[in-house]
């Protein structure tokens, strides 16, 4: 069992990037395919699939990145937790973080649905803040 499904799948993104693999693969849950396909909109991976197996479906995330592989710019240059299992971070529409002045996006679990923080602004919604990507 997975302590805290949502930090995991970060960390296994996060070490994957800094050792420039071409994916990572994690089992599959919808709030994880919720978060890959708003890193997919938002143009910070390639692309993600769903991989049916047994016991459980796996969840594929190819990374993006620029240039040669040892020369390579990767499109995420930091992902990190801000909400986790003894800290839950909830926000109102007007409090949504931007990181980096707007240059990154903030990942907001809201009542409609898991969000980028800018769609969940322009829907006037708050709610809790998963995780922030530049």
């Amino acid at each position: 069992m997975i302590p805290y499904p949502i930090g995991d799948m970060l960390t296994r993104i996060r070490n994957a990037n800094s050792r420039l693999h071409d994916g990572v693969t994690m089992p599959h849950s919808r709030l994880k395919e919720a978060v890959a396909q708003i890193l997919l909109l938002e143009g910070y991976v390639e692309a993600y699939e769903r991989i049916e197996g047994d016991p459980q479906p796996q969840l594929r995330i190819q990374l993006k990145y620029r240039g040669e592989r040892n020369r390579a710019r990767r499109a995420i240059s930091e992902i990190h937790l801000v909400s986790k299992p003894s800290r839950r971070v909830y926000v109102g529409r007007d409090e949504i973080p931007q990181p980096l002045g707007g240059m990154g996006i903030s990942i907001v679990s809201t009542s409609q649905g898991v969000l980028s923080g800018k769609e969940a602004r322009a829907r006037g919604l708050g709610g809790e803040v998963l995780c922030e990507v530049w």
